[in-house]
């Protein structure tokens, strides 16, 4: 059997998260063929993997979106949509809620563009915009609406114009870009489409665009509702979509997807890696606090770092340790570094890129101030290793931290909400101050980690997932 993994934004260029899931399951599943279809935003990380590739990964298919910026549109274009094509186009232009996704990709794989910028330049299309704009955005400048929406659709316009890898079935980590492809490739190779999706990714566009300087205040809706379009097709043309956990079911159902679609798989992690990891201590000395996370805006190291301040007011010799990725965002990565030294913030490690087991016998709390999580791979082997936690009340991190209606062991550590530097460090210093607190809690997170969350039981039941599908 050949599966496809659509990537956006992660494998195998990023370590962690959603590539360190999409690296267990090939590695899972030895007897399934992979490849992978991979998303990437800038073209010089070109073959910069920072995983190696398993045996039964055949390869990795390359595109990034900044390749749009070299295309060039090679003349003004005659008319050429039929009635159903514009009214597609239309749909797709207005944000409108039921867009016609067959006509769309028929438009671009029906003929050989030399560029999908061709399309801009058509007269059909053109017409299309100014009405558009007419009926909504007149009391703006003509050109910073058309320039808009020819930034939000050339990339759209882009995939569905590259070539595809056939495989039997076509398996997304996401609803964005990837989706896309995967919706596309089930459309033209009539092959199963399931999708996996960690995080709400429209939800996640939106909380970026909205924080934005690169999209004008009248722009932001029409971005935000264009990204939760890209969801609806993709879990349109979805045959099933796989979520972490009932929380993310529900909003996927609000977003549009059919729920007879729903099945919810766990992550799950390696027990054994940790095995090594001895149990908490009540050692002498200062309290370590230890954040496993990539140094990126969304998991917001300036809350963790103001948390940190505060602590620190009250135990002035605590350390905090940030262990993960520095390279992904360089400029939030030194803006960090600096805000720490604003804050004349005392024994903080930026590690960069670690081996995390080395590093968890050291630590007394483990914290993550994520504005934005699916079910976070990080807490998980943060219990295995028999670490309290505290985190933000986002995705299933309360499931995690609290257990759900039917377990009933009790808290793995404290959940707070985002943002809110003061109450996290107010469970810091709670937990801090207790030992006993801090290894009972540890020892819920363990058992919950090893009843629910293994390794075997997530690649378990994606081996029974692509083996339905072996027998069709």
């Amino acid at each position: 059997m050949k599966v496809c993994l659509l990537t956006e934004g992660s494998y195998p260029y990023i370590v962690g998260g959603v590539s360190a899931w999409t690296h267990m399951l090939i590695k899972g599943l030895p007897e399934v063929e992979f490849s992978v279809y991979s998303i990437g935003a800038m073209a010089k990380d070109r073959g910069k993997f920072k995983y190696q590739l398993p045996d039964n990964c055949t390869g990795v298919q390359e595109i990034f979106l900044d390749e749009t910026l070299a295309e060039r549109a090679t003349g003004l274009q005659p008319r050429f949509l039929t009635k159903p094509e514009r009214e597609a186009l239309t749909s797709l232009v207005r944000n409108e809620s039921d867009i016609d996704f067959d006509t769309i990709i028929e438009i671009f794989r029906r003929r050989k563009w030399k560029s999908p910028l061709d399309i801009f330049m058509s007269e059909d299309f053109f017409d299309v915009i100014k009405s558009a704009y007419s009926d909504t955005f007149n009391y703006l400048p003509f050109t910073d609406y058309f320039w808009t929406m020819r930034s939000m659709l050339l990339p759209f316009f882009f995939l569905l114009q590259q070539d595809l890898p056939e495989a039997d079935v076509y398996h997304s980590v996401a609803t964005g870009y990837c989706g896309v492809i995967g919706a596309l490739a089930a459309t033209v190779y009539n092959k199963p489409f399931i999708i996996t999706e960690h995080g709400i990714y429209a939800r996640e566009r939106e909380a970026e665009i909205i924080k934005s300087d690169w999209v004008r205040g009248d722009f932001k809706a029409v971005w935000i509702e264009y990204f939760y379009n890209l969801a609806r097709l993709a879990y349109q043309k979805a045959d099933r979509v796989f979520t972490l956990f009932e929380h993310n079911a529900r909003l996927e159902a609000e977003f549009g997807c059919p729920p007879e679609k729903f099945s919810i798989v766990p992550n799950g992690i390696h027990m054994d890696r940790f095995a090594s990891v001895p149990k908490l201590t009540d050692h002498p000395g200062p309290i370590i606090i230890g954040a496993v996370v990539r140094v990126v805006p969304i998991k917001d190291i300036a809350t963790l770092l103001r948390a940190f301040y505060r602590v620190q007011q009250e135990m002035p010799d605590a350390e905090l340790y940030v262990m993960g990725n520095m390279e992904e965002d360089p400029e939030y990565a030194e803006l960090m570094q600096n805000m720490t030294k604003t804050l004349s913030l005392k024994n903080v490690h930026f590690t960069g890129t670690i081996q995390v087991t080395e590093y968890l016998p050291r630590m007394d709390i483990l914290v993550l101030s994520s504005i934005s999580e699916g079910q976070p791979l990080a807490v998980l082997e943060g219990f295995a290793a028999h670490r309290p936690y505290i985190t933000t009340d986002v995705g299933c991190c309360r499931e995690l931290i609290y257990g759900d209606a039917r377990d009933h062991r009790g808290s793995a550590g404290s959940v707070v909400p985002p943002l809110d530097d003061e109450a996290m460090a107010g469970e810091i210093l709670r937990l801090a101050r207790s030992f006993e607190l801090r290894s009972q809690m540890a020892d819920v997170g363990y058992e919950r980690t090893k009843s629910g969350y293994t390794y075997e039981l997530f690649i378990d039941s994606y081996r029974q997932i692509y083996n339905s599908y072996r027998q069709q």
